[in-house]
Order: structure tokens, then C-alpha cells, then sequence
């Protein structure tokens, strides 16, 4: 493995549409409202991308010291358990990333005030007290409410708020659908974990709750993101195209079955990247839904 390659690795590459979705989706909202900016959008997706990075590099240094990545993995390879890069300068690497993405609050502030800011520093607090710090809330059962509330809440309510400085009912209801798909791809990978994460004392809401509950909660995840699509968009919460994303729910049906019908690591792998893609794509037809003055 090149230098590069092991970089490229740490910075977990497919994880990024998580960063990417809420932005669109808020940027979307914005286009179809008349109030679009291209300097915000672009400021806010740098933004989002640099604290994404950010989570990964630190999730890998952090998960490797308290022994969470070790031989009996079966995700992706982790570059500090490996050896591959030392904890130091994958510790370097997380702060530079937050400095990028400190920039880009700079940036927005003057574009959309100070409130940005507040966003921006509780995102990193978020970001870093996940796996890491005295009392890592991603190791007892609070990762998939973060993740909700960060990546989909606070990330597509904000990516709206930073165009003009408001935040309609509209940027609320999609935020809902956003989230509970992004914190649907994070529960299948702690499904998939579940053995490894219990015997390293990572106390993740798979573990908690056991297999057959996490079924549960994965299936009413990834169908419901589809039923609050369409109400939303019956009720006039958010307008009516963006209830073409529900075309894509048939194509949540794999994942499920593959949930409830298998254990075994290559299986949830896929499952994983069949969540995530169903993740980006409606995030898109969200997007462009929401872009689309009828």
C-alpha cells in the first residue's frame, strides 16, 4: 500500500456522500426558493467534507487506542491498528482537516452571521467526542442519535439557513428523511460489528440492543425515510417533486432482506454500500425535487 492509498483509505472515501447530501438538499431548497447562493454552497460543502475527513481520521486514531480495530475486524482496514500510519500524524491530519474546515466557517459567517459558528464548533465537539475523549459517546449508545442530529438536523437545516439566513419549515421536514438514511447506513456497520465492538467494551446501540431489535430498527429507518417523503410532501411541507425520491424505495428492500437474513461480514458489507448509495441517490432526487418551482 502506497502512502497515498493508505491516506486515501483513512479518509474512508465512501463516507462522504453523508457529508455531500445535506448540502445538496439544503442547496436545492435554496434554488427553488429564489434565494441560491453559489459562494455558500460551495463554502458549506468544503465545510462538510473537511469535518467528515476530520470524524474519519480521528475515528480511526481513537478506535485503535482503545483496541476497537484489531485482527477480527471484518469493515475496511483501519491505518493506525495496521501500523500503517502512526497515531500522530493521523491526529496532525484531523486538525488540519478541522482547520480547512474552520476556514470555510470563516467564510460562511460573513456570509451568514455568527450562528455558523456556533454550528461549526459544535459539530467539531460532536466530531471528536464520538469515539474519542474520557467518556466517547459513540461507545455507549449515542452514535446513531449524533449522527441524526448532525448530519442530518443541524447539516441540512444549516446548508439552507447559510443563503439567506432563514430556515423554513421545508429544510425541517427533508432533514427528517435525510437523517434517518444516514443513521440507517451507521447501524448496519454496527450490526455488522457487533462481536468485534462488544469484546473491545464498545458499547454501540447494536450492541445494546442485540441483533433482532437492530433488524427492527434498521427496517423502520430505511422505510420510513420514504413514508415521511410522501406525507411531507402531501401535507405541503415540502414541495411536491421532492416526493419523486420515493420512486427509489424499492430499492431499499435488498438492504433489508440482507439485514435480516445474514451475519456474515461480506454479506453486511454489502449491505452497507447498498444503504449508503440509497443514501446519496435520494438525496439527490431530494435536491433537484426541492430545486423545482412547479
Amino acid at each position: 500500500m502506497t502512502r497515498f492509498e493508505a491516506w486515501k483509505t483513512a479518509a474512508r472515501i465512501h463516507t462522504l456522500p453523508a457529508a455531500l447530501v445535506p448540502v445538496l438538499v439544503g442547496g436545492g431548497l435554496a434554488y427553488g426558493d429564489g434565494v441560491q447562493r453559489n459562494d455558500a454552497f460551495a463554502w458549506a460543502l468544503i465545510g462538510a467534507l473537511a469535518i467528515q475527513i476530520a470524524a474519519n481520521f480521528a475515528n480511526d486514531a481513537s478506535d485503535a487506542k482503545r483496541g476497537a480495530d484489531n485482527e477480527d475486524r471484518l469493515g475496511p482496514p483501519r491505518m493506525v491498528a495496521l501500523g500503517v500510519i502512526t497515531s500522530t500524524q493521523m491526529w496532525t491530519a484531523t486538525w488540519v482537516a478541522v482547520g480547512v474546515a474552520a476556514v470555510a466557517g470563516v467564510a460562511l459567517t460573513f456570509i451568514a452571521g455568527p450562528l455558523i459558528l456556533v454550528i461549526g464548533v459544535a459539530a467539531v465537539v460532536g466530531m471528536l467526542g464520538y469515539v474519542g475523549g474520557p467518556i466517547p459517546y459513540g461507545y455507549r449508545g449515542y452514535g446513531e442519535m449524533s449522527v441524526f442530529f448532525f448530519f442530518g438536523l443541524v447539516a441540512t437545516v444549516g446548508s439552507r439557513y447559510v443563503h439567506d439566513m432563514t430556515a423554513p419549515l421545508a429544510a425541517w421536514a427533508l432533514a427528517v428523511p435525510v437523517g434517518m438514511l444516514v443513521t440507517a447506513i451507521l447501524v448496519v456497520n454496527n450490526f455488522r460489528d457487533i462481536e468485534t465492538d462488544e469484546a473491545a467494551g464498545k458499547r454501540t446501540l447494536a450492541v445494546i440492543l442485540g441483533r433482532d431489535r437492530t433488524r427492527t430498527l434498521f427496517a423502520v429507518l430505511v422505510y420510513g425515510s420514504y413514508l415521511l417523503i410522501v406525507l411531507f410532501a402531501v401535507v405541503d411541507w415540502t414541495p411536491q417533486a421532492t416526493m419523486f425520491a420515493a420512486l427509489l424505495a424499492p430499492f431499499s428492500i435488498g438492504p433489508v432482506r440482507i439485514v435480516y437474513a445474514k451475519t456474515g461480514g461480506l454479506a453486511l458489507i454489502r449491505a452497507l454500500k447498498l444503504t449508503a448509495s440509497l443514501h446519496l441517490w435520494t438525496g439527490v432526487v431530494l435536491a433537484a425535487g426541492a430545486a423545482i418551482v412547479l
